[in-house]
């Protein structure tokens, strides 16, 4: 019963840090794929009409949904791994190093970590300053400044995607890990997501 309870317990919390991590990303690329090339050719008279009501909502689900992934992503990892009678013997080796199972996973929140911060730390803070400074039909000095920065975080966030969904999906499918291999998947995902931001200015014009 308690082995039926335990799995049932890491069962949910894998659902919970997947859904999130959807909504997460899912809104990573809807900002970087739609709303950055849509911002660029909206007038200036429409913006503030337009965005204090579109991305407050947006924002909202991405910091929450950044949010719940990382918390409950800690969570099911300690869980996993860190609880008696886990699954802890996957931290070891044979030679008593880390497995390559442990090695990704390890990478992949690592990238996530710093996407999580990046979202609530910089991200948020920068766009939650332009709203209000729009909602006020303020257009102060620093502004572009700080919309640069947020949309250069965000970029990186991007980028840092591709790499971290390898690494998290890799475990269950390619137990090997090197820095060689991780090299080679992560310059891979990045000219993926170069390739999908240039995309995103040029697809939808027409239906």
């Amino acid at each position: 019963m308690q082995s039926d309870l335990f799995s049932a317990w890491l069962f949910l919390l894998r659902w919970i840090h997947i859904f999130s991590g959807i909504i997460w990303i899912g809104h990573l690329y809807f900002f970087n794929f739609v709303n950055v090339p849509l911002q660029g050719v909206l007038d200036k008279e429409v913006k503030p009409k337009v965005n204090p009501q579109l991305l407050p909502r947006a924002l909202w689900w991405f910091r929450w949904g950044a949010m719940m992934t990382f918390v409950f992503g800690l969570v099911l990892l300690f869980s996993k791994y860190g609880l008696p009678g886990s699954e802890g013997n996957l931290w070891r080796d044979a030679d008593g190093g880390m497995t390559g199972r442990a090695q990704w996973i390890m990478m992949g929140s690592t990238l996530g970590t710093i996407m999580w911060f990046n979202v609530w730390f910089v991200i948020w803070p920068a766009q939650r300053q332009i709203i209000t400074w729009v909602k006020e039909g303020q257009s102060p000095a620093e502004m572009p400044a700080l919309a640069k920065r947020a949309l250069l975080f965000s970029r990186t966030n991007a980028y840092l995607s591709g790499p971290m969904l390898f690494c998290m999906i890799g475990p269950n499918n390619f137990g090997y890990f090197s820095w060689t291999v991780f090299g080679l998947v992560s310059a891979g995902a990045v000219f993926v997501m170069w390739g999908m931001i240039r995309m995103g200015f040029k697809v939808g014009q027409t239906v």
